[in-house]
Protein backbone atom coordinates (compact mmCIF):
# COMPACT_ATOMS: atom_id res chain seq x y z
CA UNK A 1 0.00 0.00 0.00
CA UNK A 2 1.24 3.56 -0.56
CA UNK A 3 0.68 5.14 2.38
CA UNK A 4 2.78 2.20 4.11
CA UNK A 5 5.70 3.09 1.56
CA UNK A 6 5.52 6.84 1.99
CA UNK A 7 5.26 6.11 5.88
CA UNK A 8 8.39 3.68 5.66
CA UNK A 9 10.30 6.35 3.18
CA UNK A 10 9.38 9.25 5.95
CA UNK A 11 11.07 7.80 8.59
CA UNK A 12 13.68 6.40 7.23
CA UNK A 13 15.22 9.75 5.73
CA UNK A 14 14.22 11.46 8.54
CA UNK A 15 16.58 9.37 10.75
CA UNK A 16 19.45 9.39 8.83
CA UNK A 17 19.27 12.98 8.20
CA UNK A 18 19.44 14.31 11.85
CA UNK A 19 21.87 11.58 12.37
CA UNK A 20 23.80 13.40 9.89
CA UNK A 21 23.02 16.72 10.91
CA UNK A 22 23.81 15.72 14.40
CA UNK A 23 26.92 14.37 13.57
CA UNK A 24 28.39 17.22 11.39
CA UNK A 25 27.70 19.32 14.50
CA UNK A 26 29.14 17.53 17.33
CA UNK A 27 32.22 16.24 15.39
CA UNK A 28 32.85 19.31 12.74
CA UNK A 29 36.17 19.49 14.34
CA UNK A 30 37.03 15.29 13.63
CA UNK A 31 35.65 15.66 10.40
CA UNK A 32 37.56 17.17 7.21
CA UNK A 33 35.38 18.85 4.99
CA UNK A 34 35.75 15.95 2.16
CA UNK A 35 34.44 13.08 4.39
CA UNK A 36 31.89 15.89 5.90
CA UNK A 37 30.55 16.03 2.20
CA UNK A 38 30.65 12.57 1.47
CA UNK A 39 28.36 11.70 4.61
CA UNK A 40 25.43 12.87 2.23
CA UNK A 41 26.21 9.88 0.06
CA UNK A 42 25.20 8.14 2.89
CA UNK A 43 21.41 10.00 3.04
CA UNK A 44 21.20 9.24 -1.23
CA UNK A 45 21.80 5.37 0.23
CA UNK A 46 19.08 5.70 2.73
CA UNK A 47 16.66 7.97 0.31
CA UNK A 48 17.10 4.48 -2.53
CA UNK A 49 16.18 2.14 -0.01
CA UNK A 50 12.37 2.26 0.52
CA UNK A 51 12.50 1.86 -3.54
CA UNK A 52 14.56 -1.31 -4.00
CA UNK A 53 12.66 -4.25 -4.81
CA UNK A 54 12.06 -5.73 -1.75
CA UNK A 55 13.05 -9.49 -2.12
CA UNK A 56 16.64 -7.96 -3.07
CA UNK A 57 16.38 -6.53 0.86
CA UNK A 58 14.14 -9.20 2.21
CA UNK A 59 15.97 -10.75 5.27
CA UNK A 60 13.12 -13.11 6.54
CA UNK A 61 14.29 -16.71 6.01
CA UNK A 62 10.65 -18.46 5.20
CA UNK A 63 10.20 -21.87 7.11
CA UNK A 64 10.20 -24.63 4.53
CA UNK A 65 7.76 -27.82 5.89
CA UNK A 66 9.27 -29.44 2.62
CA UNK A 67 12.73 -28.79 2.63
CA UNK A 68 12.77 -28.70 -1.47
CA UNK A 69 15.57 -27.46 -3.38
CA UNK A 70 14.59 -24.14 -4.96
CA UNK A 71 13.95 -23.05 -8.45
CA UNK A 72 10.44 -23.28 -10.18
CA UNK A 73 9.13 -25.32 -12.94
CA UNK A 74 6.53 -24.13 -15.20
CA UNK A 75 3.68 -25.26 -17.51
CA UNK A 76 0.71 -25.13 -18.78
CA UNK A 77 -2.35 -26.85 -18.93
CA UNK A 78 -6.45 -25.55 -19.63
CA UNK A 79 -8.27 -27.63 -17.46
CA UNK A 80 -12.42 -26.57 -18.12
CA UNK A 81 -15.17 -26.44 -15.79
CA UNK A 82 -18.05 -28.12 -16.10
CA UNK A 83 -21.63 -28.33 -13.83
CA UNK A 84 -21.78 -30.25 -10.90
CA UNK A 85 -20.20 -31.94 -8.22
CA UNK A 86 -19.10 -35.19 -6.72
CA UNK A 87 -21.06 -34.62 -3.15
CA UNK A 88 -22.76 -37.56 -1.48
CA UNK A 89 -23.63 -34.52 0.87
CA UNK A 90 -23.57 -30.97 0.76
CA UNK A 91 -24.78 -29.83 4.23
CA UNK A 92 -21.51 -28.58 5.05
CA UNK A 93 -21.47 -26.36 2.43
CA UNK A 94 -22.73 -23.42 4.53
CA UNK A 95 -20.93 -19.89 5.06
CA UNK A 96 -21.29 -19.30 9.12
CA UNK A 97 -19.10 -15.70 9.48
CA UNK A 98 -19.21 -12.43 11.38
CA UNK A 99 -18.79 -8.93 9.96
CA UNK A 100 -15.91 -6.67 10.88
CA UNK A 101 -15.78 -2.90 10.44
CA UNK A 102 -12.51 -1.53 8.83
CA UNK A 103 -11.90 1.69 8.02
CA UNK A 104 -11.36 1.92 4.30
CA UNK A 105 -8.16 3.37 3.42
CA UNK A 106 -8.72 2.58 -0.41
CA UNK A 107 -9.85 6.21 -1.01
CA UNK A 108 -7.27 7.88 1.43
CA UNK A 109 -4.49 5.97 -0.42
CA UNK A 110 -5.45 6.80 -4.09
CA UNK A 111 -5.97 10.98 -2.44
CA UNK A 112 -2.16 10.36 -1.07
CA UNK A 113 -1.05 8.70 -3.97
CA UNK A 114 -2.48 11.51 -6.30
CA UNK A 115 -1.22 14.06 -4.17
CA UNK A 116 2.51 12.47 -4.77
CA UNK A 117 2.22 12.19 -8.14
CA UNK A 118 0.74 16.01 -9.14
CA UNK A 119 3.43 16.99 -6.61
CA UNK A 120 6.09 15.09 -8.35
CA UNK A 121 4.93 15.92 -11.21
CA UNK A 122 5.22 20.03 -10.56
CA UNK A 123 8.29 19.60 -9.31
CA UNK A 124 9.70 18.01 -12.76
CA UNK A 125 8.03 20.67 -14.58
CA UNK A 126 10.21 23.60 -12.54
CA UNK A 127 13.09 20.98 -12.84
CA UNK A 128 12.42 20.57 -17.26
CA UNK A 129 12.18 24.56 -17.28
CA UNK A 130 15.91 24.75 -15.28
CA UNK A 131 17.20 22.57 -17.75
CA UNK A 132 15.69 24.55 -20.86
CA UNK A 133 17.31 27.52 -19.14
CA UNK A 134 20.53 25.65 -19.29
CA UNK A 135 19.97 24.64 -22.68
CA UNK A 136 19.54 28.23 -23.73
CA UNK A 137 22.74 29.44 -22.17
CA UNK A 138 24.26 26.39 -24.10
CA UNK A 139 23.35 27.77 -27.29
CA UNK A 140 24.71 31.33 -26.61
CA UNK A 141 27.59 29.61 -25.78
CA UNK A 142 30.75 31.23 -27.64
CA UNK A 143 34.32 30.42 -27.81
CA UNK A 144 36.79 32.18 -25.92
CA UNK A 145 38.76 34.46 -28.08
CA UNK A 146 42.00 35.23 -25.38
CA UNK A 147 44.33 32.45 -26.18
CA UNK A 148 45.70 33.57 -22.52
CA UNK A 149 42.76 32.41 -21.23
CA UNK A 150 42.17 29.50 -23.11
CA UNK A 151 46.43 28.23 -22.34
CA UNK A 152 45.68 29.02 -18.74
CA UNK A 153 42.62 26.82 -19.04
CA UNK A 154 44.68 23.64 -19.99
CA UNK A 155 47.12 24.29 -18.02
CA UNK A 156 44.67 24.05 -14.66
CA UNK A 157 43.53 20.57 -16.34
CA UNK A 158 47.12 19.17 -16.55
CA UNK A 159 47.24 20.66 -13.13
CA UNK A 160 44.99 18.17 -12.36
CA UNK A 161 45.38 15.36 -14.36
CA UNK A 162 42.42 16.18 -16.56
CA UNK A 163 42.55 14.49 -19.99
CA UNK A 164 39.08 14.56 -21.52
CA UNK A 165 38.09 17.59 -23.78
CA UNK A 166 36.02 20.00 -22.33
CA UNK A 167 34.72 22.87 -23.64
CA UNK A 168 35.18 26.24 -22.11
CA UNK A 169 33.68 29.63 -23.68
CA UNK A 170 31.17 32.66 -22.52
CA UNK A 171 27.90 33.36 -22.54
CA UNK A 172 26.00 36.83 -21.96
CA UNK A 173 23.31 35.02 -20.23
CA UNK A 174 25.26 33.87 -17.12
CA UNK A 175 26.34 35.82 -14.37
CA UNK A 176 28.62 32.96 -12.64
CA UNK A 177 31.03 30.73 -14.16
CA UNK A 178 28.91 27.46 -14.01
CA UNK A 179 30.08 23.81 -15.22
CA UNK A 180 27.41 21.46 -16.42
CA UNK A 181 26.48 19.08 -18.68
CA UNK A 182 26.82 14.87 -17.75
CA UNK A 183 28.24 13.54 -21.17
CA UNK A 184 29.10 17.17 -23.19
CA UNK A 185 30.83 19.07 -20.30
CA UNK A 186 30.86 22.51 -20.73
CA UNK A 187 32.56 25.16 -18.45
CA UNK A 188 30.86 28.69 -19.25
CA UNK A 189 31.85 32.25 -17.80
CA UNK A 190 30.35 35.60 -17.81
CA UNK A 191 30.75 37.37 -21.40
CA UNK A 192 34.62 39.76 -20.61
CA UNK A 193 35.46 37.85 -17.42
CA UNK A 194 38.73 38.96 -18.12
CA UNK A 195 37.95 42.35 -17.95
CA UNK A 196 36.37 41.90 -14.33
CA UNK A 197 39.10 40.28 -12.27
CA UNK A 198 42.46 39.58 -12.60
CA UNK A 199 44.31 36.50 -14.18
CA UNK A 200 45.12 34.77 -11.04
CA UNK A 201 41.40 35.05 -9.92
CA UNK A 202 40.28 33.39 -13.00
CA UNK A 203 42.71 30.68 -12.67
CA UNK A 204 41.47 30.25 -9.15
CA UNK A 205 37.94 30.11 -11.10
CA UNK A 206 38.75 27.68 -13.64
CA UNK A 207 40.61 25.36 -10.37
CA UNK A 208 37.54 25.46 -8.67
CA UNK A 209 34.82 24.31 -12.12
CA UNK A 210 37.58 21.40 -12.75
CA UNK A 211 37.42 20.21 -9.45
CA UNK A 212 33.62 19.52 -9.82
CA UNK A 213 34.18 18.05 -12.66
CA UNK A 214 36.87 15.89 -11.22
CA UNK A 215 34.67 14.89 -8.35
CA UNK A 216 31.67 13.66 -10.31
CA UNK A 217 29.81 16.42 -8.88
CA UNK A 218 27.82 17.04 -12.24
CA UNK A 219 26.26 13.47 -11.98
CA UNK A 220 25.57 14.15 -8.14
CA UNK A 221 23.10 16.80 -9.40
CA UNK A 222 20.99 14.80 -11.13
CA UNK A 223 20.86 12.12 -8.24
CA UNK A 224 19.79 15.23 -5.93
CA UNK A 225 17.37 16.42 -8.43
CA UNK A 226 15.94 13.32 -8.68
CA UNK A 227 15.83 12.93 -5.17
CA UNK A 228 14.15 15.89 -4.69
CA UNK A 229 11.45 15.13 -7.37
CA UNK A 230 10.30 12.14 -5.05
CA UNK A 231 10.76 13.37 -2.13
CA UNK A 232 8.92 17.06 -2.46
CA UNK A 233 7.39 16.49 0.63
CA UNK A 234 10.12 16.44 2.69
CA UNK A 235 11.25 19.33 4.36
CA UNK A 236 14.17 17.70 5.90
CA UNK A 237 15.30 16.53 2.51
CA UNK A 238 15.27 20.19 1.46
CA UNK A 239 17.01 21.26 3.98
CA UNK A 240 19.83 18.03 3.89
CA UNK A 241 19.90 18.94 0.29
CA UNK A 242 21.08 22.51 1.36
CA UNK A 243 23.26 21.47 3.69
CA UNK A 244 24.89 18.81 1.36
CA UNK A 245 25.51 21.73 -1.22
CA UNK A 246 27.06 24.26 0.78
CA UNK A 247 29.07 21.04 2.04
CA UNK A 248 30.03 20.63 -1.56
CA UNK A 249 31.46 23.65 -2.56
CA UNK A 250 33.72 23.76 1.04
CA UNK A 251 35.18 20.89 -0.09
CA UNK A 252 35.71 21.53 -3.66
CA UNK A 253 37.30 25.07 -1.88
CA UNK A 254 39.55 22.76 0.14
CA UNK A 255 40.12 20.49 -2.50
CA UNK A 256 41.38 23.53 -4.09
CA UNK A 257 43.66 25.01 -1.22
CA UNK A 258 45.21 21.66 -1.14
CA UNK A 259 46.75 22.47 -4.70
CA UNK A 260 48.00 25.70 -4.28
CA UNK A 261 50.90 27.04 -3.05
CA UNK A 262 50.06 28.46 1.47
CA UNK A 263 50.61 31.99 0.09
CA UNK A 264 47.91 31.63 -1.93
CA UNK A 265 45.21 30.55 0.28
CA UNK A 266 44.53 34.23 0.97
CA UNK A 267 44.24 35.32 -2.53
CA UNK A 268 41.63 32.44 -3.24
CA UNK A 269 39.53 34.01 -0.52
CA UNK A 270 40.09 37.45 -1.60
CA UNK A 271 38.58 36.07 -5.61
CA UNK A 272 35.59 34.81 -4.31
CA UNK A 273 35.03 37.69 -2.39
CA UNK A 274 35.87 40.20 -5.12
CA UNK A 275 33.54 37.74 -7.67
CA UNK A 276 30.37 37.67 -5.14
CA UNK A 277 30.71 41.87 -5.35
CA UNK A 278 30.44 41.53 -8.90
CA UNK A 279 28.03 38.94 -9.86
CA UNK A 280 24.80 37.55 -8.39
CA UNK A 281 24.02 34.16 -8.10
CA UNK A 282 21.29 32.35 -10.05
CA UNK A 283 19.06 30.12 -7.93
CA UNK A 284 16.93 28.61 -10.79
CA UNK A 285 19.94 26.49 -12.15
CA UNK A 286 20.33 23.24 -10.35
CA UNK A 287 21.59 21.22 -12.69
CA UNK A 288 24.95 23.31 -12.84
CA UNK A 289 27.64 23.64 -10.52
CA UNK A 290 28.13 27.85 -9.78
CA UNK A 291 31.42 29.38 -8.73
CA UNK A 292 29.45 32.09 -6.78
CA UNK A 293 26.65 31.20 -4.15
CA UNK A 294 24.29 32.65 -1.42
CA UNK A 295 25.57 35.27 0.83
CA UNK A 296 25.59 32.25 3.88
CA UNK A 297 27.24 30.21 1.31
CA UNK A 298 30.06 32.51 0.77
CA UNK A 299 30.57 33.66 4.17
CA UNK A 300 31.00 29.76 5.74
CA UNK A 301 33.07 29.55 2.76
CA UNK A 302 35.31 32.21 3.64
CA UNK A 303 35.25 30.97 7.71
CA UNK A 304 36.21 27.24 5.99
CA UNK A 305 39.19 28.78 3.70
CA UNK A 306 40.77 31.41 7.02
CA UNK A 307 40.87 28.18 9.09
CA UNK A 308 42.49 25.81 6.33
CA UNK A 309 45.07 22.97 7.40
CA UNK A 310 46.40 20.34 5.49
CA UNK A 311 44.33 17.18 6.25
CA UNK A 312 46.63 15.11 9.33
CA UNK A 313 46.30 11.24 9.01
CA UNK A 314 44.73 11.00 12.24
CA UNK A 315 42.34 13.58 10.75
CA UNK A 316 41.96 11.35 7.90
CA UNK A 317 41.55 8.03 10.52
CA UNK A 318 38.91 10.23 12.82
CA UNK A 319 36.78 10.99 9.56
CA UNK A 320 36.96 7.61 8.14
CA UNK A 321 35.38 5.78 11.13
CA UNK A 322 32.61 8.37 11.96
CA UNK A 323 31.82 7.82 8.13
CA UNK A 324 32.33 4.13 9.10
CA UNK A 325 29.73 4.32 11.69
CA UNK A 326 27.33 6.52 9.78
CA UNK A 327 27.05 3.85 7.32
CA UNK A 328 26.51 0.90 10.06
CA UNK A 329 23.95 2.66 10.75
CA UNK A 330 22.13 3.20 7.44
CA UNK A 331 22.83 -0.28 6.44
CA UNK A 332 20.82 -1.39 10.14
CA UNK A 333 17.40 0.26 8.29
CA UNK A 334 17.72 -2.27 6.41
CA UNK A 335 15.72 -5.15 8.16
CA UNK A 336 13.34 -2.26 9.40
CA UNK A 337 12.78 -1.37 5.63
CA UNK A 338 12.32 -4.82 5.03
CA UNK A 339 9.63 -5.00 7.71
CA UNK A 340 7.86 -1.67 7.15
CA UNK A 341 7.68 -1.88 3.12
CA UNK A 342 6.31 -5.67 2.43
CA UNK A 343 4.37 -5.48 5.95
CA UNK A 344 5.19 -9.67 5.49
CA UNK A 345 2.18 -9.72 2.98
CA UNK A 346 4.28 -11.90 0.63
CA UNK A 347 5.73 -15.73 0.84
CA UNK A 348 8.80 -16.02 -0.61
CA UNK A 349 8.19 -19.39 -2.67
CA UNK A 350 10.38 -20.95 -5.17
CA UNK A 351 10.21 -25.03 -5.88
CA UNK A 352 11.24 -27.31 -8.59
CA UNK A 353 8.48 -29.04 -8.44
CA UNK A 354 5.64 -26.94 -9.13
CA UNK A 355 3.88 -27.05 -12.03
CA UNK A 356 1.55 -23.74 -12.85
CA UNK A 357 -1.46 -24.37 -14.83
CA UNK A 358 -4.53 -22.07 -15.90
CA UNK A 359 -7.82 -22.90 -14.40
CA UNK A 360 -9.41 -19.45 -14.90
CA UNK A 361 -12.32 -21.15 -16.39
CA UNK A 362 -13.38 -22.10 -13.08
CA UNK A 363 -12.17 -18.90 -11.05
CA UNK A 364 -14.83 -16.08 -13.28
CA UNK A 365 -15.53 -13.52 -11.49
CA UNK A 366 -13.25 -13.64 -9.02
CA UNK A 367 -9.70 -13.03 -8.31
CA UNK A 368 -8.53 -16.21 -6.98
CA UNK A 369 -6.12 -19.00 -6.65
CA UNK A 370 -5.58 -22.80 -6.28
CA UNK A 371 -2.98 -24.63 -5.06
CA UNK A 372 -3.02 -28.74 -4.69
CA UNK A 373 0.23 -30.80 -3.53
CA UNK A 374 0.57 -34.33 -4.44
CA UNK A 375 2.15 -36.04 -1.51
CA UNK A 376 3.01 -39.18 -3.44
CA UNK A 377 4.70 -37.34 -6.80
CA UNK A 378 5.64 -34.18 -3.97
CA UNK A 379 4.34 -32.04 -6.91
CA UNK A 380 2.80 -28.45 -6.36
CA UNK A 381 0.26 -27.54 -8.87
CA UNK A 382 -0.63 -23.83 -8.72
CA UNK A 383 -3.19 -21.21 -10.53
CA UNK A 384 -2.68 -17.95 -10.44
CA UNK A 385 1.23 -17.87 -9.62
CA UNK A 386 0.95 -14.50 -7.79
CA UNK A 387 -1.79 -14.84 -5.80
CA UNK A 388 -0.81 -18.35 -4.51
CA UNK A 389 2.11 -15.94 -2.26
CA UNK A 390 -0.11 -13.03 -1.74
CA UNK A 391 -0.57 -13.21 2.36
CA UNK A 392 -4.33 -12.66 3.31
CA UNK A 393 -6.65 -13.21 6.57
CA UNK A 394 -7.21 -16.88 6.69
CA UNK A 395 -10.68 -16.03 8.76
CA UNK A 396 -12.43 -19.40 10.22
CA UNK A 397 -9.43 -21.89 8.34
CA UNK A 398 -7.32 -20.39 11.14
CA UNK A 399 -9.58 -22.33 13.64
CA UNK A 400 -7.84 -25.60 12.15
CA UNK A 401 -5.16 -24.33 14.48
CA UNK A 402 -6.72 -22.10 17.20
CA UNK A 403 -8.21 -25.53 17.89
CA UNK A 404 -4.77 -27.46 18.06
CA UNK A 405 -3.51 -24.73 20.14
CA UNK A 406 -5.61 -25.36 22.77
CA UNK A 407 -5.73 -28.52 22.62
CA UNK A 408 -1.95 -28.77 23.06
CA UNK A 409 -1.96 -25.64 26.22
CA UNK A 410 -4.77 -27.81 27.74
CA UNK A 411 -7.50 -25.17 27.83
CA UNK A 412 -9.87 -28.01 25.81
CA UNK A 413 -9.11 -31.69 25.81
CA UNK A 414 -10.86 -34.52 23.28
CA UNK A 415 -13.75 -35.32 26.21
CA UNK A 416 -13.34 -32.12 27.54
CA UNK A 417 -14.64 -29.32 25.09
CA UNK A 418 -17.41 -28.47 25.80
CA UNK A 419 -18.26 -24.25 26.16
CA UNK A 420 -21.57 -22.54 27.40
CA UNK A 421 -23.68 -20.31 25.12
CA UNK A 422 -23.46 -17.20 26.42
CA UNK A 423 -27.25 -16.21 25.29
CA UNK A 424 -26.34 -13.92 23.03
CA UNK A 425 -28.86 -14.13 19.75
CA UNK A 426 -26.64 -14.90 16.83
CA UNK A 427 -28.05 -15.43 13.30
CA UNK A 428 -27.21 -18.93 13.17
CA UNK A 429 -29.58 -20.77 14.88
CA UNK A 430 -26.34 -23.68 15.45
CA UNK A 431 -24.78 -21.07 17.20
CA UNK A 432 -27.00 -20.64 19.70
CA UNK A 433 -25.93 -23.48 22.33
CA UNK A 434 -23.49 -24.66 24.11
CA UNK A 435 -20.67 -25.96 21.93
CA UNK A 436 -18.29 -28.55 21.72
CA UNK A 437 -14.70 -28.72 19.65
CA UNK A 438 -16.50 -31.25 16.56
CA UNK A 439 -19.90 -28.73 16.53
CA UNK A 440 -18.18 -25.34 16.90
CA UNK A 441 -15.70 -27.04 13.89
CA UNK A 442 -18.47 -28.10 11.89
CA UNK A 443 -21.12 -25.22 12.22
CA UNK A 444 -17.98 -22.57 12.24
CA UNK A 445 -18.50 -21.10 15.88
CA UNK A 446 -16.99 -18.17 16.01
CA UNK A 447 -17.87 -17.08 19.65
CA UNK A 448 -16.13 -20.36 20.50
CA UNK A 449 -13.28 -19.75 19.08
CA UNK A 450 -13.07 -16.29 20.18
CA UNK A 451 -13.72 -17.68 23.48
CA UNK A 452 -10.84 -20.13 23.28
CA UNK A 453 -8.14 -17.76 22.38
CA UNK A 454 -8.96 -15.67 25.41
CA UNK A 455 -8.33 -18.32 27.91
CA UNK A 456 -5.35 -18.72 26.07
CA UNK A 457 -2.18 -16.44 26.73
CA UNK A 458 -1.68 -14.21 23.64
CA UNK A 459 2.40 -15.04 23.62
CA UNK A 460 1.83 -18.54 24.25
CA UNK A 461 -0.23 -18.20 20.54
CA UNK A 462 2.08 -16.28 19.11
CA UNK A 463 5.20 -18.61 19.78
CA UNK A 464 3.03 -21.81 18.73
CA UNK A 465 2.52 -19.72 15.40
CA UNK A 466 6.09 -18.78 14.94
CA UNK A 467 6.85 -22.54 15.66
CA UNK A 468 4.64 -23.98 12.82
CA UNK A 469 5.48 -20.76 10.57
CA UNK A 470 1.85 -19.43 10.16
CA UNK A 471 2.17 -16.76 7.72
CA UNK A 472 2.94 -14.04 8.86
CA UNK A 473 2.71 -14.79 13.31
CA UNK A 474 0.97 -11.05 13.43
CA UNK A 475 -0.96 -10.37 16.37
CA UNK A 476 -1.02 -7.26 16.67
CA UNK A 477 -5.13 -6.74 15.68
CA UNK A 478 -6.16 -7.37 18.51
CA UNK A 479 -8.68 -10.42 20.06
CA UNK A 480 -9.98 -11.18 16.21
CA UNK A 481 -6.79 -10.80 14.74
CA UNK A 482 -7.71 -13.95 12.26
CA UNK A 483 -10.61 -11.93 11.22
CA UNK A 484 -9.85 -9.98 8.48
CA UNK A 485 -7.15 -8.00 10.49
CA UNK A 486 -3.34 -8.57 11.09
CA UNK A 487 -2.89 -11.82 10.71
CA UNK A 488 -2.12 -13.21 6.71
CA UNK A 489 -1.58 -16.55 4.86
CA UNK A 490 -0.73 -17.35 1.83
CA UNK A 491 -2.83 -20.06 -0.08
CA UNK A 492 0.74 -22.18 -0.32
CA UNK A 493 1.39 -21.64 2.68
CA UNK A 494 -2.32 -23.02 3.99
CA UNK A 495 -1.17 -26.51 1.66
CA UNK A 496 2.10 -26.18 3.75
CA UNK A 497 0.89 -26.41 7.17
CA UNK A 498 -1.61 -28.61 6.10
CA UNK A 499 0.58 -31.41 5.06
CA UNK A 500 2.80 -30.98 7.99
CA UNK A 501 -0.21 -31.01 9.91
CA UNK A 502 -0.87 -34.77 8.98
CA UNK A 503 2.01 -36.07 9.51
CA UNK A 504 2.33 -34.25 12.80
CA UNK A 505 5.45 -32.32 12.10
CA UNK A 506 5.29 -29.93 14.53
CA UNK A 507 5.94 -32.57 17.41
CA UNK A 508 2.42 -31.90 19.38
CA UNK A 509 0.35 -34.62 20.73
CA UNK A 510 -0.70 -37.20 18.42
CA UNK A 511 -3.77 -37.44 19.99
CA UNK A 512 -4.57 -33.95 20.17
CA UNK A 513 -3.84 -33.97 16.03
CA UNK A 514 -5.59 -36.82 15.61
CA UNK A 515 -9.11 -34.82 17.40
CA UNK A 516 -8.37 -32.06 15.13
CA UNK A 517 -8.41 -34.43 11.99
CA UNK A 518 -11.77 -36.03 13.16
CA UNK A 519 -13.58 -32.40 13.68
CA UNK A 520 -12.34 -31.50 10.05
CA UNK A 521 -14.06 -34.39 8.15
CA UNK A 522 -16.15 -33.47 5.72
CA UNK A 523 -17.52 -36.58 3.53
CA UNK A 524 -16.82 -39.73 1.90
CA UNK A 525 -16.98 -40.60 -1.53
CA UNK A 526 -16.18 -43.81 -3.75
CA UNK A 527 -13.31 -44.77 -0.85
CA UNK A 528 -11.78 -41.42 -0.82
CA UNK A 529 -11.96 -39.51 2.19
CA UNK A 530 -12.65 -35.67 2.10
CA UNK A 531 -11.39 -32.94 5.18
CA UNK A 532 -11.33 -29.94 5.65
CA UNK A 533 -12.51 -26.17 6.47
CA UNK A 534 -14.45 -23.20 4.31
CA UNK A 535 -13.82 -19.57 5.18
CA UNK A 536 -15.11 -16.44 4.60
CA UNK A 537 -14.27 -12.88 5.22
CA UNK A 538 -17.26 -10.48 5.52
CA UNK A 539 -15.78 -6.55 6.07
CA UNK A 540 -18.33 -3.68 6.36
CA UNK A 541 -21.24 -6.54 5.09
CA UNK A 542 -19.36 -7.15 2.55
CA UNK A 543 -18.40 -10.91 1.77
CA UNK A 544 -14.46 -10.06 -0.12
CA UNK A 545 -12.69 -13.11 0.67
CA UNK A 546 -13.51 -16.85 0.24
CA UNK A 547 -11.57 -19.95 1.14
CA UNK A 548 -11.17 -23.52 1.35
CA UNK A 549 -8.43 -25.62 2.58
CA UNK A 550 -8.27 -29.57 3.11
CA UNK A 551 -6.67 -32.66 2.22
CA UNK A 552 -8.17 -35.74 0.21
CA UNK A 553 -7.44 -39.25 1.33
CA UNK A 554 -7.84 -41.81 -0.73
CA UNK A 555 -6.38 -45.42 -0.67
CA UNK A 556 -2.76 -44.87 -1.98
CA UNK A 557 -2.34 -41.00 -1.56
CA UNK A 558 -3.18 -38.01 -0.13
CA UNK A 559 -3.94 -34.53 -1.24
CA UNK A 560 -3.74 -31.03 0.09
CA UNK A 561 -5.01 -27.99 -1.24
CA UNK A 562 -5.88 -24.78 -0.57
CA UNK A 563 -8.15 -22.35 -2.49
CA UNK A 564 -8.91 -18.58 -2.61
CA UNK A 565 -11.17 -16.18 -3.96
CA UNK A 566 -11.64 -12.46 -3.57
CA UNK A 567 -13.97 -10.32 -5.26
CA UNK A 568 -15.91 -7.44 -4.04
CA UNK A 569 -19.14 -8.69 -2.85
CA UNK A 570 -19.36 -12.10 -3.23
CA UNK A 571 -16.67 -14.21 -2.24
CA UNK A 572 -17.87 -16.98 0.16
CA UNK A 573 -16.42 -19.82 1.25
CA UNK A 574 -19.05 -22.20 0.06
CA UNK A 575 -18.20 -21.20 -3.61
CA UNK A 576 -14.36 -21.55 -3.19
CA UNK A 577 -15.35 -24.90 -1.88
CA UNK A 578 -18.03 -25.93 -5.18
CA UNK A 579 -15.08 -24.28 -7.26
CA UNK A 580 -12.62 -26.57 -5.51
CA UNK A 581 -14.86 -29.82 -5.73
CA UNK A 582 -15.11 -28.96 -9.28
CA UNK A 583 -11.38 -28.91 -10.11
CA UNK A 584 -11.16 -32.39 -7.68
CA UNK A 585 -13.14 -33.82 -9.98
CA UNK A 586 -12.13 -32.85 -13.40
CA UNK A 587 -8.49 -34.10 -12.38
CA UNK A 588 -10.05 -37.25 -11.13
CA UNK A 589 -9.06 -36.76 -7.54
CA UNK A 590 -12.04 -37.10 -5.80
Amino acid sequence: MFFSHLVTSFIVSSMTIVVILLIRKLFSDQLSAKWQYNLWFLLLIALTLPFIPKQWIHFENHFNLFNINHGNRVGNASIHATEGSALSNTNWIEDFTVSVNHLNLTFLNAVLTSIWIAGMLVMAVLFLHAWFKLKKIKNTITVLNNKAILHLFERCKQDLNISKPLIVGESPLVKSPMTFGLFKTYVVLPVRLDEWLSRKDIEYIFMHELHHYKYKDIATNYLIIMYQILYWFHPLVWIAFKNMRMDREIACDMAVLKSLDEHCHADYGNAIINFADLASHSKDLAWANQFNGSKEQIKKRIEKIASFTIESKWMKLKSISIFTVIGVFVASQIPFISAMATTNDRYDFTNDRAFYEDLSDYFVGYDGSFVLYDTKANQYSIYNKDKSTLRISPNSTYKIYSALIGLESDVITKDNSIMKWNGTKYPYESWNADQNLSSAMRNSVTWYFQELNQRIPQDTIKAYLEQIGYGNSDLSGGSDYWLESSLKISPIEQVQLLSAFYTNQFGFENKNIQTVKDALILEAYNDSQLSGKTGTGNVNGKNINGWFIGYVETKDNTYFFATNIQNEDNSYGSKAAKITLSILRDKGIY
